[in-house]
């Protein structure tokens, strides 16, 4: 009985072949030859034609055909166990539609003769179609034979432009698919969405996919490569989308019953035409492999085209540098995952890394994703892969509100939950007793936002503190002899650390078994310094508590919105530097610190390529291709390192030269000198027509009559020693300090090159000079919030919004600034004939935008509490900031009310992370965005002329409080 079944591979089309892997062999009949074709069934006659051709001048006509099966054959065209690609092009002589279909004959060792199809498709006589598939012959078949037949028992057809590409190492040869022979190539329909080749989706050439009818986010076009991957390898992966939303790229992977799916591009905004770009490493056995595209929500439309997968050959890594395990004094450690555990990723673990954190296998969403149902499979070979290597393991993490199963939480009180908890921990710290040396026990627990410094998280909605309490008290009593550790980021904040100090503190002196604070250390090139990292490991010292940097990682951007392509060189440099400074700190307190773990070790593997935005990073001491960055020479051997110009701007202003701290010099926070031994310090300069005042505040206890700062500026040398003594030609001064002293000079050159010294630790880079720094003031009151004008608003000075940062003209607006208790209250008075609110985009409305940073810390980001606050003429409020704004969303409270020729926007923001008094300096800004019908065609700020006070508060203005 005749059997037809799916072919073995059924791949696609369009593949690049590689001359060392792919042999092809092509049957054009231009010779007016079959050229091997021969006839099947009784009366089929099979010739070369030049009636009919799809290129060239002739192609292969089969006639005389009366059964479905009749057609033209060609024996014995595989080699066994070899993916074999195949194509053609088929038409009807005349009429139609018809199927036509190449199938294969064979007959397998003690088996019965089978028939399985290759390549389908819906034939007629008004043009040529293109079949294509993909076939491996399995070994010992006799009676091999590739046949065309067709589902019209008369219907005679033309054949031409047959290609047979054998793929000696289909794991090695690329796919790419373009859809321009207008067939899907291979891409099928993951639900019920429709797949086409149209003109319209292309985005190079004439066609691309159209993805229509889709169901939900899911359901899309997938592409199998099974076969086409091999364990332990890298791929590089590539597509164009486009679409109404966010697009992504992922693998979906079964093996036996267990499916998962795995995210190789995070979705990403695809208006325009964008290309989703990653890598991917196979580091499991699989059955079937799927690449698909998914949208991040809904079941939109999409376009798809020019789709790549190809084999990523490994650099060898470096055997000649020093590994980076022997260059510090403490565990150096790195997070890792499955596909590491291959190839040169294994040998560049082994060489440089004394320990390893699984990065995600060990939460609880891989161990227990259902109540009871544990998997430990993926996690016992990694913790296998570091016992057998000799290195310590961190386990990471048992209690976390993110990557928990929603099951923890449903239907759960208290009891119940701390149950669960109990369970979960017993199982897992048990199941690893004796084999994992630390247990990140809590993670991300602190708020510091909130007035008592903890998440509001379900467990502790649930639980209170209790969970913390159960799970430390269930850890130790399950491996009295791992450390437990309470883990979170951001500890190097003043606000954070002082939170989470106060947590452990408190826990500790009930006893509940915290042996030690984990800081994650997730950093940029530029903030925070590197001082605030050596306060906050100071600061636990006192508690006793062990010490680990559990996260480290540098990235290049300075904010969230950023996107580099590439990453400019000198970035990369100045990342070793950070790595440096970073590395000087951790060396000088090793008797404090037990472990420093980087968030893995090349950029290849980073969460920073997916968080907060899809976009390149390059946050690791290895790049892509395994080699050595200068992050690495920042933590091995910094002499290495290229050379580091620096850039500071110098606002206009003439301080007294006195040795004291005045206003000119508060409105900006000192620019740090990276400290060397027991020295550091921080600096800054103002420009004027006299020169260059410049002040430095150094750290230094020696009290030696030898200290000095040097600023070497254009080349030319000026000291000022410590007891104020300086060389001739300029004047300074200098005094003491609780924690050393200061320097303050007016240097009588203009000259844009500097370096400054104060002992071994130095600044080297170059000065621009720019407008004063603007500064009001705010007097105290506290007026109604209703859009009137009150009489509250009598004391407070006017400002105007007259920098343009978007067109040449439009709104403006007098600004006046209140404070109360902790509030900030701001009047805006903005003159605008025209209002709209028709532009999507709550930005490009007319609207006024109020900038806060209440620390002014004038950083390149926004810190936490930094805030962007927008009331639109119609009192429309909309909340920016860092995370969605999460700590400062609900800070405002405001009015609008239209008054003739414009609106008056008043606004109460709540301060709670600083106390507001006679004195405080905050970061501050106001902008009008001017509308016309459906866009903006114009903005205005107080300040900050860079157009960036959305992503930058360091070119702020600043409000200074007052009576």
């Amino acid at each position: 009985m005749r059997r037809v079944i799916a072919a073995l591979l059924c791949l696609l089309i369009g593949l690049l072949p590689l001359p060392a892997l792919a042999a092809e062999t092509a049957y054009g009949f231009e010779d007016g030859t079959a050229q091997g074709w021969q006839p099947r069934g009784d009366g089929v006659t099979v010739t070369a034609t030049g009636a009919a051709a799809h290129t060239g001048t002739a192609a292969l006509h089969v006639a005389g055909r009366t059964q479905n099966w009749h057609g033209a054959s060609l024996p014995d065209p595989f080699e066994p166990g070899v993916l074999h690609t195949v194509t053609a092009y088929a038409r009807l002589v005349s009429g139609g539609p018809a199927a036509v279909s190449l199938t294969v004959q064979r007959t397998p060792s003690g088996g019965e003769t089978t028939y399985e199809t290759v390549a389908s498709a819906t034939v007629t006589g008004d043009g040529w179609t293109l079949l294509s598939g993909a076939y491996t012959l399995p070994p010992s078949s006799t009676g091999v034979q590739l046949y065309a037949e067709s589902a019209d028992a008369g219907a005679a057809f033309y054949l031409d432009d047959i290609t047979l590409t054998a793929l000696t190492d289909p794991a090695r040869t690329p796919i790419s698919t373009g859809f321009e022979d207008g067939t899907t190539q291979g891409w099928a329909s993951r639900g019920g969405a429709t797949l086409a080749a149209t003109a319209e989706a292309a985005h190079a050439g004439t066609r691309g996919l159209a993805v229509t009818g889709r169901s939900a986010s899911w359901d899309g076009p997938a592409i199998d490569v099974f076969g086409r991957m091999a364990k332990g390898d890298k791929y590089a992966l590539s597509v164009w989308v486009r679409g109404t939303g966010k697009l992504g790229l992922s693998i979906e992977r079964r093996s036996g019953d267990a499916v998962s799916y795995e995210r190789i591009v995070a979705p990403a905004d695809a208006g325009e035409w964008t290309r989703l770009q990653g890598t991917y490493t196979l580091a499991h056995d699989a059955d079937f492999l799927s690449v698909y595209v998914e949208s991040a929500d809904g079941a939109d439309p999409f376009h798809l085209d020019d789709f790549t997968l190809a084999y990523v050959e490994p650099k060898p890594i470096e055997t000649g540098i020093p590994a980076l395990k022997d260059a510090v004094p403490f565990t150096l450690g790195t997070a890792f995952g499955p596909a590491e555990t291959y190839g040169e990723h294994a040998k560049l673990l082994t060489r440089h890394f004394s320990g390893l954190t699984p990065g995600n296998d060990l939460k609880w969403d891989a161990l227990q994703p259902a109540e009871g149902q544990f998997a430990f499979a993926q996690a016992d070979a990694l913790v296998g892969f570091a016992a057998a290597r000799g290195m310590t393991v961190r386990g990471h993490t048992l209690a976390w509100h993110s990557q928990t199963p929603a099951w923890v939480f449903e239907g759960a009180d208290k009891a119940t939950l701390l149950a669960r908890l109990e369970t979960h921990v017993r199982t897992v710290v048990g199941r690893y007793k004796g084999r994992i040396a630390a247990w990140d026990v809590v993670n991300e627990v602190v708020d510091e936002n909130r007035p008592d410094g903890l998440r509001r998280s379900p467990w502790f909605e649930i639980a209170g503190l209790d969970f913390i309490r159960t799970a430390f008290r269930v850890a130790r009593e399950t491996d009295p002899d791992a450390k437990l550790f309470i883990n979170d980021y951001n500890t190097e904040f003043p606000r954070k650390r002082e939170a989470l100090y106060d947590l452990v503190k408190r826990l500790r002196a009930e006893g509940v078994p915290i042996d030690g604070v984990g800081h994650q250390l997730h950093l940029n090139i530029e903030q925070p310094p590197a001082s605030h990292v050596e306060d906050t490991i100071e600061r636990f010292a006192g508690l006793g508590v062990d010490q680990h940097v559990t996260e480290l990682d540098v990235s290049v951007y300075t904010d969230f919105v950023s996107s580099y392509d590439p990453i400019p060189p000198g970035l990369l440099v100045a990342q070793g530097h950070r790595y440096k400074e970073l590395f000087d700190v951790f060396r000088r307190q090793a008797g404090r610190l037990g472990s420093v773990t980087v968030w893995g070790k090349s950029d290849d593997v980073s969460w920073l390529r997916s968080f907060p935005i899809t976009r390149p990073n390059a946050p690791l001491p290895f790049d892509d291709d395994l080699q050595a960055k200068p992050a690495y020479w920042g933590i091995a051997d910094p002499s290495k390192l290229p050379p580091l110009v620096r850039s500071l701007e110098a606002p206009a202003a003439e301080p007294r030269v006195d040795g004291m701290r005045e206003l000119a010099w508060d409105l900006l926070p000192d620019t740090p000198v990276a400290r060397v031994g027991d020295v550091s310090a921080g600096w800054q300069a103002r420009s004027s027509e006299r020169g260059l005042y410049v002040l430095a505040e150094v750290e230094d206890a020696s009290r030696d009559r030898s200290d000095r700062v040097t600023f070497t500026l254009g080349g030319t040398p000026y000291t000022v020693w410590r007891d104020g003594r300086h060389g001739g030609g300029f004047r300074a001064a200098a005094r003491p300090t609780r924690d050393g002293y200061r320097v303050e000079a007016l240097l009588p050159s203009r000259a844009a090159d500097i370096e400054v010294e104060a002992g071994e630790a130095v600044w080297t880079g170059r000065l621009t000079f720019t407008p004063p720094v603007g500064h009001t003031t705010a007097a105290r009151g506290e007026p109604v919030v209703d859009g009137v004008v009150d009489a509250a608003w009598a004391r407070a000075p006017r400002v105007r919004t007259a920098t343009r940062v978007e067109g040449a003209s439009g709104a403006q607006a007098r600004v006046r600034s209140l404070w109360h208790g902790d509030t900030l209250y701001v009047l805006a008075e903005v003159s605008d004939a025209e209002l709209s609110e028709q532009p999507p985009d709550p930005w490009a409305q007319d609207s006024v935008e109020i900038f806060v940073d209440p620390g002014n810390n004038k950083t390149k980001g926004y810190d936490d509490d930094d805030g962007q606050y927008r009331i639109s003429f119609t009192g429309r409020q909309t909340v920016g900031g860092t995370f969605d704004a999460f700590a400062v969303k609900d800070n405002l409270t405001g009015a609008a009310r239209a008054v003739p020729g414009g609106y008056v926007v008043e606004a109460a923001i709540r301060l709670p992370t600083v106390t507001l008094r006679k004195g405080t300096l905050l970061g501050f800004d106001v902008q009008v965005n001017d509308a016309t019908g459906a866009v903006r065609t114009g903005a205005a700020t107080w300040n900050d002329a860079t157009g960036r006070g959305y992503v930058d508060t360091s070119h702020w203005g600043v409000l200074r409080l007052t009576r």
